[in-house]
């Protein structure tokens, strides 16, 4: 049901699903425990939901979103600030550029397309930092939280693919 300004209820939580998803991928990523006992990193969950509805939903994952996901990544992060904002948002243009390539991936094509925004975000990443330190980061850390990222979005996309089937397309007639 719609009132006198054009939107529903439904809609406003329809719009906000994908960006609660990178807000909780951002907090999960950053708690301060670690199952791997600091040997393993922490992947980039939040880039996982911005991937995923950058694909399915444009409308619902604006480049303004992915900037804002990449605020709270760098102010959980405690890195420099500006860093993921700039590689989420960078990560953002190639994704809906190349939308209808990766759109038709399926099965393993799906994952290396996640994989191929992963090492965009993190090479825009190490770029960026490379400019603010002003010499070259040791690079293993973030070929390893690649790594890490491309394994958890096996999972990471079953779950949104469940919550984009059975909450945001039923809520699709209210637009």
């Amino acid at each position: 049901m719609q009132d006198r300004f054009g939107f529903s209820m439904g809609s406003v939580f329809v719009a906000l699903v994908p960006f609660s998803l990178g807000v909780i991928g951002a907090v999960v990523a950053n708690f301060p425990v670690s199952l791997g006992g600091g040997l393993v990193p922490a992947p980039l969950f939040v880039l996982m939901p911005l991937y995923f509805w950058c694909l399915v939903r444009p409308d619902l994952m604006p480049p303004a979103t992915a900037f804002m996901l990449g605020l709270l990544e760098d102010l959980l992060s405690g890195g420099p600030p500006g860093v993921w904002a700039a590689s989420f948002v960078a990560c953002y243009a190639f994704v809906d550029r190349e939308r209808d390539a990766f759109a038709g991936l399926a099965s393993y094509g799906a994952i290396l397309g996640f994989a191929t925004a992963v090492l965009i975000a993190a090479g825009t990443a190490y770029g960026i930092v490379a400019i603010y330190y002003w010499r070259f980061p040791p690079p293993a850390p973030l070929v390893m939280t690649v790594g890490v990222s491309i394994f958890w979005y096996i999972p990471a996309v079953w779950l949104m693919n469940k919550i984009q089937h059975r909450l945001i397309g039923p809520l699709r007639s209210d637009f």
